[in-house]
């Protein structure tokens, strides 16, 4: 692992998404100028790409807000063009499931699209966030 900052070094027992998790805060932490939050996310896809490959249901969740991090910073650097990717990866990812996660990187995807003047598609995603049913309680 590339070392990017104190808290994000491997500790002792600490699991592979707990690291990623790590380094997905450590990015949104950084300053808007340079390249350690969107190497540090780019650490991040790869590795939860990783964990997802083994662990599919487990770790999709993850990857998709991975994903969608990286779309929020690249989105705050003036970079929407690269965060389109990202976040319809992130909403694909998050539709089987629903709930919260699917709302989210809707609201993010359609952030995106604005930024790229898609209005009508911005409004159109959001009007879908809208629409999406919590999920059921326990």
């Amino acid at each position: 692992m590339t070392r990017s900052g104190p808290d994000d070094a491997p500790r002792k027992g600490m699991s592979e998404a707990r690291a990623i998790e790590g380094l997905l805060a450590y990015a949104q932490k950084r300053p808007r100028w340079g390249n350690a939050a969107i190497d540090c996310l780019s650490e991040a896809i790869a590795r939860s790409r990783a964990l997802a490959r083994e662990c599919p249901g487990e770790h999709t969740e993850l990857l998709a807000r991975c994903l969608g991090t990286a779309a929020k910073v690249l989105l705050k650097r003036r970079r929407a063009t690269e965060a389109l990717p990202l976040a319809e990866e992130a909403v694909t990812l998050t539709r089987a499931g629903g709930g919260a996660p699917l709302v989210v990187s809707l609201q993010r995807l359609a952030a995106v699209l604005e930024a790229l003047h898609r209005y009508s598609d911005a409004a159109a995603t959001m009007a879908e966030a809208d629409k999406v049913t919590p999920p059921p309680e326990s």
